[in-house]
């Protein structure tokens, strides 16, 4: 069953993705990084590009030739898996293909609308016998 973690309580949900993204392949897992749209995607990939300020996280689309090679995939559709390990979620509605993965990241920014919509996404999987964990943001900012 697949793991899931919320990490609420959010200043910024790209950079949070950052870190944590940075955090799994540097354990050797891969990610794929499901944002909103094509625009979040771009964004997300240039942070990864000055994140860490020393280094610079593997990344690429999911339909470039090296995606299967590459530890972090950037993507808004969705359409084409090309691994099982770690699905960070960047968008407002439930990712269809989270089950697919081994662990599942949700990242909640403070804003009333994006907690709402958590909140949605929180009980669907609760209801459905998943464990939740959840980690404060706020405590370590």
């Amino acid at each position: 069953m697949t793991e899931i973690d919320f990490y609420f309580h959010v200043e910024d949900k790209l950079r949070t993705a950052c870190i944590l993204s940075a955090k799994a392949y540097s354990r050797g897992l891969r990610v794929l990084a499901y944002c909103s749209d094509a625009e979040a995607s771009g964004k997300f990939s240039r942070l990864l590009w000055s994140a860490p300020a020393t280094g610079f996280i593997p990344h690429c689309t999911p339909d470039d030739q090296l995606a299967p090679l590459t530890p972090i995939i950037v993507d808004h559709v969705a359409s084409h898996l090309p691994h099982d390990e770690v699905l960070i979620n960047l968008r407002a509605e439930l990712p269809a293909c989270f089950s697919s993965f081994k662990r599942l990241i949700e990242i909640v920014a403070r804003d009333d609308q994006d907690r709402e919509a958590a909140r949605e996404r929180f009980k669907f999987y609760r209801d459905r016998g998943y464990e939740i964990r959840s980690h404060d943001m706020s405590k370590h900012a």
